[in-house]
């Protein structure tokens, strides 16, 4: 790699992540309308404790940490690589999450978590940082393993300039709502990231496993956001997302999430191919 992509690529993630501090610091959200009220049907009993966000954790990552040793995908093998990459992506969300705790873009129902806070994040919020990424990039490991053919391969290029122009008219029409704009402004400059700097074909395996995890997703945020339980642990301002929802999942944390695993997957990546130099 040149001087002067090292240059390029500095000057691009700068100034990608400058606008979205700005964004940040200037936008005017309004307090104390947090959604804690849902319309849906399907509340369980079991669910309606205060640890239940503590409880889908246990559920997400004990069967992964258990299947992370098996002998074809060897998970347990690439933790030195992985670790990190969970660390510095998730330093960067943490941050996200607290300034928009803290301006209340979102909030946290008091109900479902134990109370042990950092930040006024909820403990159960930051284990979110290590547990979701840990269990997606595994996905990602085991079709890597078990199916050797790249079925997105020959369309992975097309697909990133769809959904970096998808992402970018999302972004610019919705700049007053600013969980909306920075998901998907955040995802399209990855994706611009991914096609000048990076060009590596793993992009393609992301995506499968990307919409490979959209199910388990589906569930572990259905719970947070109100789908099963009678109010939802995860409360949003209608006025800062674009107020669609897949069941009771706001369209937003599914661009959040693509973003959020796809940095990873970058890292993650970056690392393993360190060793062979």
């Amino acid at each position: 790699m040149t001087q002067l992509t090292i240059l390029w690529k500095s000057i691009f993630i700068f100034v990608v992540l400058s606008i979205v501090v700005l964004v940040w610091y200037i936008d005017q959200v309004t307090l104390g309308i947090l959604q804690l009220k849902l319309p849906q049907s399907n509340s369980i009993s079991f669910f309606e404790t205060k640890f239940l966000y503590f409880y889908l954790h246990i559920f997400t990552i004990v069967p992964v940490f258990l299947l992370s040793f098996d002998k074809k995908v060897a998970f347990y093998k690439t933790w030195k690589y992985l670790f990190p990459a969970i660390f510095i992506v998730g330093a960067f969300f943490i941050f996200w999450d607290a300034i928009f705790t803290y301006k209340g873009v979102w909030g946290f129902n008091d109900t479902y978590i134990t109370g042990w806070k950092i930040f006024h994040l909820p403990i159960e919020e930051w284990l979110f940082f290590f547990t979701v990424p840990y269990a997606c990039v595994f996905i990602y490991a085991c079709l890597i393993a078990y199916f050797p053919n790249d079925s997105f391969l020959r369309i992975s290029d097309k697909l990133s300039i769809i959904l970096i122009v998808v992402f970018s008219i999302l972004a610019i029409s919705n700049w007053g709502k600013i969980y909306t704009f920075s998901a998907c402004f955040l995802s399209s400059s990855l994706l611009i990231y991914h096609v000048l700097f990076v060009r590596k074909p793993y992009i393609s395996r992301f995506y499968t496993a990307f919409m490979t995890s959209l199910f388990p997703f589906l569930l572990l945020n259905g719970v947070l956001t109100g789908g099963f339980t009678n109010s939802p642990v995860v409360v949003y301002n209608p006025e800062e997302f674009l107020g669609i929802r897949c069941y009771s999942v706001p369209l937003d944390d599914f661009i959040y999430c693509f973003v959020y695993l796809l940095a990873v997957t970058t890292f993650f990546e970056s690392f393993r191919s360190q060793k062979n130099i």
